[in-house]
């Protein structure tokens, strides 16, 4: 159980402390097995701090996906800051995008989630909707970087090449969401025959 209810936090501190338990309980569950209940005794918070931050669940769900796509995000551009060769640009956002972290809090997994819950719920479908743009305007972006200094072959499109970026992300997802369906192995392969089909 975390120490969040037993530390004297500010307000903003003990939200943050929330939110990060919230999103590894999502990540490794689901949504609709989740409760707010078994969140806050995750967190060690009373339900009634947990709804003073969150008015509800598919509130603090939002914000989850929010909070994991604000770390990937953070990944990518000390990616793009650190790697001085722009051909390695895309294959360590790959990596960084979905492998698991400490806390198993990927991003994919959200989204493999949000999906399933997408189809019942306009504001979650209004949302996924405007998030993923997000992801791929700053994906198709890398792209055309990439493809500028010559890495990409230049009959690609960007935009295209981006989502196919993110559908990929998105099968690692499903794949360890059920298991058994593809493994590391085959999903690395998937991997390498989209690295190739760039150059070529």
């Amino acid at each position: 159980m975390s120490t969040v209810g037993r530390q004297r936090l500010s307000a903003d501190e003990r939200r943050a402390a929330v939110l990060e338990t919230a999103c590894r309980v999502f990540s490794q569950g689901s949504y609709r097995g989740t409760t707010m209940a078994g969140i806050a005794r995750e967190a060690g918070v009373s339900e009634p701090i947990l709804y003073r931050h969150f008015p509800s669940k598919r509130d603090l769900y939002l914000a989850c996906v929010d909070e994991a796509w604000r770390d990937v995000r953070m990944k990518w551009e000390r990616v793009l800051a650190r790697e001085k060769d722009c051909n390695a640009w895309l294959p360590s956002m790959g990596r960084s995008f979905t492998r698991l972290g400490e806390a198993k809090v990927v991003l994919s997994n959200l989204w493999v989630q949000a999906l399933s819950e997408a189809s019942e719920d306009p504001e979650i479908r209004l949302y996924l909707r405007r998030h993923l743009r997000e992801v791929h305007d700053f994906v198709a972006d890398v792209v055309r970087r990439v493809q500028a200094e010559g890495h990409i072959a230049q009959e690609k499109d960007p935009d295209a090449e981006a989502w196919i970026f993110i559908a990929v992300g998105l099968l690692g997802g499903v794949g360890r969401r059920i298991g058994g369906v593809l493994g590391d192995e085959e999903y690395a392969r998937v991997i390498a025959a989209r690295r190739a089909s760039l150059r070529s």
